[in-house]
């Protein structure tokens, strides 16, 4: 049995969740979401908590139990608490500033890069523009839209410039030798 998949998840109280066979849909103080599963994962809710079940041992349905029980958790969390990814700016005039609801990245190219938010994504900049909070309710596109600002300019091994994700270990690299006379 899936270590993940058995556990229950606990509803809290300010959130509501519909169960249409294998559609589920959460609601609570920060907003709505929606997914439809696979139709082998049987999903129950009782006693204030979602059970998830599979029908066999079969390699595809522990995959699927497992799975399905992190995503159904992740929504619940999401629409309770919210998600939240930190992205460190560093680099001599690399800034990040928010013009509206739009976050415009200066990285050192000829030009400033506009990043708009999706919808339940939303940008924050802190500490004078090296600090960007991706903030939402979705996991999955939250992590992917901090990737997104990522990869407009990884950070490089020799000098430690670029967006990295608050905490990230850059391992350096030692430049040219030099010469020897």
């Amino acid at each position: 049995m899936s270590r993940i998949g058995k556990k229950p998840i606990p509803i809290p109280d300010k959130v509501q969740v519909k169960i249409d066979g294998t559609e589920v849909t959460v609601k609570g103080p920060k907003g709505e979401l929606y997914h439809k599963f696979s139709s082998d994962i049987t999903i129950e809710q009782e006693n204030g908590e979602i059970i998830v079940t599979r029908p066999t041992d079969l390699k595809h349905h522990r995959a699927l139990h497992g799975m399905t029980r992190a995503l159904i958790a992740n929504m619940v969390t999401g629409v309770s608490e919210g998600y939240e990814r930190v992205l460190e700016v560093v680099g001599v005039g690399y800034r990040a500033e928010m013009q509206g609801t739009t976050l415009v990245m200066h990285l050192g190219y000829s030009h400033d890069i506009p990043v708009e938010p999706p919808d339940d994504v939303e940008f924050a900049v802190e500490d004078r523009g090296r600090l960007v909070y991706v903030r939402g309710v979705d996991k999955q596109v939250v992590g992917q839209i901090a990737a997104n600002i990522r990869g407009l300019r990884p950070p490089e091994p020799y000098k430690g410039k670029g967006v990295r994700y608050q905490g990230e270990y850059i391992r350096r690299k030692a430049g040219k030798a030099g010469r020897t006379a």
